[in-house]
C-alpha cells in the first residue's frame, strides 16, 4: 500500500459514486483512502432522491483529524453542494495543507441530472477552492459554467480550459478538460498546463452504466500523484483504469450504472 489519499466528497448510497467509487479506486490502485464526508445522498442508478449536508464544522473536523494523525500526499475533492461547504473546505485546508497537491472535481451535476451544487456556490467555488488546486477536472458543461463560454467542440473546449487556466489559477495549476459530453466516436480529453497542452484520447464506448467516472478518474489521478507519479504519467494511468471499468461494468440498476471499479482484481 503506497499513497494517502484524502477524500472530501458526498456519499452515494447506490456505490457508484461518491466517497463509495472513490475508496474503491484508491484501494484498487494499491493506495490508502481516508474520508470527510461532505454530504449524505439518497441515490441509486435512477437518480438522487434526496441530500442531507453534513454541517460545515464537522466537515472541517473531519479533515483536521485525519491529516494531523495519518497525513495526506493527495488531497481529492468531489460534491461540495453549499457555500458553507466550499468555505469550511477552503478554510481547513489553506489552514492544514498548503502544500498538498489537491484534485479538485467540480461536481455541479448527477448523472441522472440531479443538481449537486447550489447556483450561489459556482462564485464561491471559484474565487475560493479553485485557486487552492493542483488539478481541476471539470467536464464540457460544468467547464461551460466554470468560463460563461460555450463548450460545444474540442476546439471550445480547448479555449475555455485556457481561459480558466489564465484567469483563475496561479501558475502551478492545471485543467483537466473532460470532452465525454462532446459528440464523436472518439473521446477526447485535454489537459492544459500553462502553455501546454495534452491530448488524451479514446474510443468511446457505448453504454449506460458509466455513473461515477468523474468521481473515479479524479480520485485515480489523486492516487497516481500521492505515489508520486508526475501528472501526465497520473492521468494516463487514470484513463486506461478508468476505460476498462466501464468496458467491464457488472450491469447493475436500471438507470446509469456503475463501473467495475474492482477490474484489476481480475
Amino acid at each position: 500500500m503506497r499513497g494517502r489519499v484524502l477524500i472530501i466528497a458526498g456519499s452515494d448510497s447506490g456505490g457508484g459514486a461518491g466517497v463509495q467509487a472513490d475508496i474503491k479506486t484508491v484501494t484498487m490502485l494499491g493506495g490508502y483512502a481516508a474520508s470527510a464526508i461532505t454530504a449524505i445522498t439518497v441515490q441509486d442508478t435512477l437518480g438522487v432522491h434526496a441530500v442531507q449536508a453534513i454541517s460545515p464544522h464537522m466537515i472541517a473536523d473531519q479533515i483536521r483529524v485525519v491529516l494531523r494523525d495519518i497525513g495526506a500526499d493527495a488531497i481529492k475533492t468531489g460534491m461540495m453542494g453549499a457555500v458553507e461547504t466550499i468555505m469550511a473546505v477552503a478554510d481547513v485546508l489553506r489552514e492544514e495543507a498548503p502544500q498538498i497537491p489537491l484534485v479538485l472535481d467540480p461536481v455541479m451535476v448527477a448523472k441522472g441530472g440531479a443538481s449537486l451544487l447550489a447556483p450561489d456556490a459556482v462564485a464561491c467555488l471559484k474565487q475560493h477552492l479553485l485557486p487552492l488546486a493542483y488539478l481541476v477536472t471539470p467536464n464540457a458543461p460544468e467547464l461551460a459554467a466554470l468560463t460563461d463560454l460555450p463548450v460545444e467542440t474540442t476546439g471550445m473546449m480547448e479555449k475555455a480550459a485556457r481561459t480558466l487556466c489564465a484567469e483563475l489559477l496561479p501558475n502551478k495549476m492545471a485543467v483537466l478538460a473532460k470532452g465525454g459530453h462532446l459528440d464523436g466516436v472518439e473521446l477526447v480529453d485535454l489537459l492544459v498546463q500553462a502553455e501546454t497542452v495534452t491530448q488524451f484520447s479514446a474510443s468511446r464506448i457505448e453504454s449506460r452504466h458509466t455513473h461515477g467516472t468523474g468521481c473515479t478518474l479524479a480520485s485515480a489521478i489523486a492516487t497516481g500523484l500521492a505515489q508520486g507519479l508526475n501528472l501526465k504519467d497520473a492521468v494516463r494511468r487514470a484513463h486506461a483504469y478508468v476505460h476498462k471499468a466501464i468496458a467491464t461494468a457488472p450491469g447493475f440498476g436500471k438507470g446509469h450504472g456503475p463501473l467495475n471499479h474492482g477490474h484489476p482484481l481480475d
